[in-house]
């Protein structure tokens, strides 16, 4: 299994030697950036899973960095600071932040929330994986992602909105694997965790729901799109994937 790199960046040289020494002895590789261009060279020297972000790093600001490199990057990004007013939350996450870490904080706290962005990211990377290269097949149906067109098993082209066809994509990415409903707001670019978002897990119900109403041949008694109790959704069909 490959061990996740992080980069730690702040430019407290005892905070980031205290960070990158708990995180080694916690399993991961931890590299020590102190400033942008010690990020950008660290990324272009190998692999960056995930990089730990202070926001006040001297004379420079970490969300303006967070910015910058989401125009280029979707490397996971764990803003870490002593500013922890929603406010200023929100900054972190309206720059494209992945989560927001508030300093003092427990370090075991700290690895839970690295590790639990870092299992995300490679399942949403899974989600999209090739998507726009393959023909898929599943129980009589085909989805033709370079065509981007649904055929049933009848022979019909089925309209989906597109996003039903993202919420497709994601289920075919990972057949008889059940997301949770986070999992898929992240698959369909649904900015935030969806953690406790009442609102935003109905919305995914209800697509659920609809794409139901043009797959299942009894959408009230679904036998491909089925709920897992306690979880979200598993597409229970196997699927074959072609490149095309």
């Amino acid at each position: 299994m490959t061990i996740a790199r992080l980069l730690v960046v702040d430019d407290d040289s005892e905070m980031r030697g205290m960070m990158t020494q708990y995180l080694h002895k916690q399993g991961f590789i931890a590299l020590e950036a102190a400033c942008e261009a010690d990020i950008l060279a660290a990324m272009a020297a190998g692999r960056i899973d995930l990089i730990l972000l202070d926001v006040m790093l001297g004379d420079e600001s970490g969300i303006e960095i967070c910015a910058r490199l989401r125009r280029d990057q979707d490397v996971p990004i764990v803003m870490v600071s002593a500013l922890s007013a929603d406010h200023q939350r929100m900054a972190g996450y309206d720059v494209g932040a992945d989560d927001y870490v508030a300093k003092p904080f427990n370090p075991d706290l700290l690895v839970a929330r690295v590790r639990a962005v870092l299992a995300r990211a490679r399942r949403t990377a899974s989600l999209v994986h090739r998507r726009r290269t393959r023909t898929f097949r599943f129980n009589g149906w085909t989805y033709d992602a370079k065509r981007d067109e649904v055929i049933s098993p009848q022979g019909f082209q089925v309209a989906l909105s597109r996003r039903e066809t993202k919420l497709l994509q994601a289920l075919l990415a990972n057949p008889h694997i059940p997301l949770t409903r986070e999992e898929i707001a992240a698959a369909l670019d649904v900015t935030g965790d969806g953690s406790g978002d009442e609102a935003g897990g109905r919305a995914i119900d209800v697509l659920v729901g609809r794409l139901r109403s043009k797959i299942e041949a009894t959408p009230k008694d679904p036998q491909m799109l089925r709920t897992e109790r306690g979880v979200g959704y598993v597409l229970a069909v196997d699927v074959h994937a072609e490149d095309t």
